[in-house]
């Protein structure tokens, strides 16, 4: 009886505990599902909104609905349905900053269903897939609106995925705000999309694509081309893009000079030498046409107390980028600067998280801004670094880094100039020439009335489609992925001056890539212990071909004298023969030992990052092992 009893007891105690812990099991569950909170451990916070979406979102007076179109059927491919799962979980944090003013409503356009017409009207289309999926057709976006005002986004591409919040942000931001700025841009490069040259009209070329970042800029403002001749600029134009403003004459320079003093924003992209400005030179002289194609807005700079260097390029060792000039082996180009973290400034709004700049053969400014104008520099150089004349760079980087002497301080890239900015043109416009033309009407103005801001970038290749992102035709969608963070940057310069501010922090996200920054540090260390040896057996080699050349040269005379030399001679011509082989051979022997250094430096970096992890659990777990086994037999 006892012992029934007890068994009783038992099988009680068995099933209050399985039934305690399906209740406590039960409880953490609803109480997650309720107080749901995300945790990002990234360094850059990619999962987190950032707070210029936060402060939108404040903003929002007026009810707005974000509908999102996701096919759930089994078609879906599985990457697909992943990526969606990470939407619908961005969307949750909009929803939760959102508050009552923000609605989010999910809907499955299958096939002939109102939400494939609620799709349709909204501007979401359904894709067709290829591949085993052939024929079916998926749905991946989402429309906002607010009222009659509605922005879609109709399909939200994978590869876009760091642009993913600011994509919603500024859809939002959109839908907000109905009246565009308007962004004026002025160049004699063909980005609006015409053809570079009659010749490929002629050839059926056609009209190429506008540049990328202004179709980018499209999406956001209304973009009006101003020609390159322009002698006026609209007073209803916000900002003022120019770019690669070669052999700008006196009255467009006034114009420009003219419309800050109105308070109006120049964005300026100068250039020592546009490799878009030179490709359109002739064939047969591409060196000159590389040598012509600067520009600089040098009146206007001078007046504002900086200077630019068109005749130089800027070199830097520690921003070098790898580039394949054919034969198989990368070549460092020290002029072609991929600027790290190390070159942006950290500290202001349109560069706190741009981490990676590519500026090809760019110029560098240099002075000190006139009185009441503040200066902000937002790209620099390393300490690393060296003005070169532009022809030095056109030969490679090999040779440039044979005399390569930094110049020990930062040399500044890309600078922003706010205050009340004073004329260039302090006597009034420039003269015509033409007496008959009648004189202007416009009030010149010798000083800034109220405060503006200019900011100049020393290259304008930063904004070419090479050295901006990759274009993808996706199911018949010309699709746009940053491969660094150029587009991100200019974008960011144009919405600061003339967009919604909240969107820069969030359009930054775009590119985050992690450069191996004390590795490239302990590359130059070991450069540099062979670099003085290098020099050191070229000097000799160069002395000794010289040597060679007067030996040869000694050998002229009349008949066959002229191919017979004396004894001292051919003895002396051996030796140096030897010498030069000597030197050949120790020379291809340091630059070996210089590549095994490097080598070595990363096969011991590969292994500490593959074995490194391994290894501290092995330690960890030996130790616990001990620790306990200590305790236990203490017991």
């Amino acid at each position: 009886m006892v012992g029934q009893k007890k068994g009783i007891e038992n099988f009680l105690f068995s099933v209050g505990g399985v039934a305690a812990m399906f209740l406590l099991l039960a409880g953490v569950y609803v109480i997650s599902h309720i107080a749901a909170q995300r945790i990002d451990l990234t360094e850059e916070k990619m999962f987190t909104l950032s707070d210029g979406t936060k402060a939108i979102l404040k903003k929002l007076d007026t009810p707005v609905q974000i509908r999102f179109y996701v096919t759930q059927s089994r078609d879906m491919p599985i990457e697909l349905k992943t990526y969606a799962q990470r939407v619908e979980d961005i969307l949750n944090e909009y929803r939760k900053y959102g508050g009552n003013k923000l609605q989010i409503k999910k809907l499955d356009p299958q096939p002939d269903s109102d939400a494939e017409d609620s799709a349709n009207l909204d501007g979401v289309e359904g894709q067709v897939l290829g591949g085993p999926f052939s024929g079916e057709k998926v749905y991946l976006g989402l429309s906002v609106r607010m009222i009659d005002s509605t922005v879609a986004l109709p399909f939200l591409d994978p590869g876009r995925e760091r642009l993913m919040e600011y994509d919603i942000s500024r859809a939002i931001a959109n839908v907000m705000n109905t009246k565009k700025a308007v962004v004026g841009v002025m160049s004699g490069l063909p980005i609006f999309g015409q053809p570079m040259n009659p010749m490929m009209m002629m050839q059926g070329g056609g009209r190429q694509e506008p540049w990328i970042f202004i179709s980018e800029l499209q999406r956001d403002f209304d973009v009006r081309e101003l020609q390159p001749s322009a002698e006026t600029i609209d007073d209803d134009i916000n900002v003022l893009v120019v770019v690669h403003p070669k052999n700008f004459s006196d009255k467009v320079l006034y114009a420009i000079d003219q419309f800050i003093l109105r308070g109006g924003k120049v964005l300026a992209f100068v250039d020592p030498m546009s490799i878009v400005d030179s490709r359109s030179a002739p064939s047969n002289n591409p060196l000159q046409g590389a040598m012509n194609a600067g520009s600089s807005l040098e009146k206007l700079t001078k007046a504002w107390g900086l200077e630019y260097d068109v005749s130089k390029v800027l070199a830097d060792r520690m921003f070098s980028t790898k580039i394949n000039r054919g034969g198989g082996r990368p070549e460092e180009a020290p002029a072609v600067l991929s600027i790290t973290q190390r070159g942006v400034n950290t500290n202001d709004v349109v560069t706190s998280q741009v981490d990676s700049i590519l500026m090809p053969f760019a110029g560098s400014f240099s002075g000190t801004p006139t009185e009441g104008l503040k200066q902000t520099i937002l790209l620099h150089s390393s300490e690393q670094a060296q003005p070169v004349e532009k022809f030095m760079a056109e030969f490679g980087g090999d040779n440039m880094m044979k005399e390569f002497k930094p110049v020990g301080k930062e040399l500044t890239l890309a600078v922003r100039l706010n205050g009340k900015f004073k004329s260039a043109f302090p006597d009034g416009p420039p003269s015509s020439g033409d007496t008959n033309q009648p004189a202007s009407t416009t009030t010149h103005l010798k000083e800034g009335a109220k405060e503006s801001t200019v900011v100049l970038v020393g290259d304008s290749d930063i904004l070419y489609d090479q050295f901006v992102a990759q274009v993808q035709n996706f199911f018949g969608r010309r699709l746009v992925n940053p491969v660094n963070g150029n587009l991100a940057f200019v974008q960011a310069l144009v919405e600061q001056s003339a967009g919604d501010q909240n969107l820069i922090a969030i359009r930054s996200r775009a590119s985050m890539n992690r450069p191996f920054i004390r590795v490239r540090d302990m590359e130059m260390a070991a450069r540099d212990r062979h670099q003085s040896k290098i020099h050191e057996l070229e000097a000799s080699l160069q002395e000794t071909q010289t040597r060679l050349t007067e030996l040869q040269q000694a050998k002229q005379g009349t008949g066959q004298q002229k191919m017979i030399l004396s004894s001292e001679q051919q003895a002396e011509l051996t030796k140096f023969r030897q010498k030069q082989a000597e030197a050949n051979k120790e020379l291809k022997q340091v630059n070996k030992n210089l590549r095994k250094d490097v080598e070595s430096l990363q096969n011991r970096l590969k292994l500490l990052n593959i074995g490194g992890m391994p290894i501290l659990v092995i330690v960890a777990g030996i130790s616990m092992a001990i620790v306990k086994r200590k305790r236990t037999a203490a017991k």
